[in-house]
């Protein structure tokens, strides 16, 4: 059957859509597009406008209000009679199948949501069986209500009574059932199809995980493009793909790690996202039972980004629905070469925000917050990355005696 997201790069011009509500703010809203604006980018669109509404919430049919959309409406118009297409409209949020039949055939153009951008990312970064597997799942899963949309051409009958059945109805005379039923149970039948393909790899991978032997499992976790890649290949010394995009990683990667005397192993897992698609993480489970057996998880936080603690807390209600919120774990604040901050004027009496903090300031407040499960380093410039290691080796070293307390350690300590 063919693929409904289209997962093939092309550059293509992109408007963003956003709400400002009672629950999100301006200066959210503007975050959140900010991160659909770098999802675009992964994906290969180029931004050139933003449009975003005040209200208290989305409307039913439409999303943004009468108005908003025939503002946007006339903007496309004006920026095809400059020769200038507009290839789609993104929006922030998930969309019902009703709002996005409705604005399509007011916008005459592409529509995608939060939603389809990331499942159209994920298929383009998908690598192996398994990930394409859970993609293909994900993407058959959001399509399967918004069939309606897609294939209105299709709501005829393929069968039917009477004696005048027009031409093709020979051997088709019956109760008769539409190409879209049609459409509808072959999904579903493919979805289970899918799913047990899933099962028989994650028996496969099960066995993978009992035949590593005895030691300690180190899973690195954290919001996507916060550099978990990075400090994979320096502590692992392997060449894990990494780049300055979202989800540059999709399968989780294994790989043998020693420090000093002590070997174990370190995974490096799919990043989360705020508003992550349920379906992307009820297919994502199988990569991500690296996380739920990990004896030591390694949290990974750009702490240059501005809304860095908001992050954190999306990981670890991520975290939670895994439960696996309840595991050891060490925060790494990674890219502290990158982090700026604003001094206050002498004069200046208004509160202190976020950025007229230091990274001193930040450092203290963490670190007696986290005590020695904190540690701040850039893995890119290699800063502090020995304190790291040292931290590293205590933690799991204490694991280790505790799982497995007669096995000797497989190195000599070069003490």
């Amino acid at each position: 059957m063919k693929e409904f997201v289209i997962s093939e790069v092309k550059a293509e011009t992109a408007i963003l859509v956003g709400l400002i509500t009672k629950d999100q703010d301006e200066e959210k809203t503007t975050e959140y597009l900010d991160e659909l604006e770098f999802l675009a980018d992964t994906a290969g669109a180029v931004t050139v406008k933003r449009f975003t509404q005040k209200v208290n919430g989305p409307n039913t049919v439409t999303y943004v209000g009468k108005g908003k959309l025939e503002e946007i409406k006339q903007y496309i118009e004006d920026e095809e009679d400059n020769d200038r297409e507009i290839g789609m409209v993104i929006f922030d949020d998930e969309l019902s199948a009703k709002q996005m039949r409705n604005i399509e055939n007011e916008l005459k153009v592409k529509i995608l949501d939060r939603t389809s951008l990331i499942l159209d990312i994920f298929a383009m970064r998908a690598q192996t069986a398994n990930a394409k597997t859970q993609v293909e799942l994900a993407q058959y899963r959001y399509m399967l209500p918004r069939l309606q949309r897609l294939w209105t051409h299709l709501e005829r009958q393929g069968g039917g009574s009477g004696s005048g059945g027009g031409k093709g109805s020979v051997g088709l005379r019956g109760p008769g059932e539409t190409q879209l039923e049609m459409d509808r149970r072959i999904i579903l039948q493919r979805i289970t199809l899918l799913k047990q393909r899933l099962l028989e790899i994650d028996k496969q991978k099960t066995t993978q995980r009992k035949n590593r032997g005895r030691m300690v499992r180190v899973a690195l976790v954290g919001y996507t493009n916060v550099g978990k890649s990075t400090i994979m290949n320096l502590l692992a010394k392997s060449e894990v793909f990494a780049e300055n995009k979202l989800f540059a990683t999709l399968d989780t990667t294994v790989r043998k790690v020693v420090i000093d005397n002590l070997p174990f192993l370190l995974a490096d897992t799919v990043g989360f996202i705020r508003k992550l698609p349920t379906d992307l993480v009820d297919s994502f489970k199988s990569t991500l039972d690296e996380v739920r057996e990990a004896d030591l998880l390694v949290h990974v936080v750009d702490i240059s980004h501005p809304d860095f603690e908001e992050q954190i807390e999306v990981v670890n209600q991520t975290l939670k629905d895994l439960d696996s919120a309840d595991k050891p774990m060490v925060l790494v604040f990674n890219k502290i070469d990158k982090y700026h901050w604003v001094e206050k004027e002498a004069d200046d009496l208004t509160p202190m925000t976020r950025e007229n903090i230091t990274l001193d300031e930040l450092r203290r407040t963490w670190m007696a917050k986290m005590s020695d499960n904190c540690i701040f380093i850039s893995a890119r410039e290699r800063e502090n990355i020995d304190h790291f290691r040292d931290v590293l080796y205590r933690k799991i070293r204490e694991l280790h005696v505790q799982k497995y307390p007669y096995n000797d350690f497989l190195y000599p300590s070069e003490e």
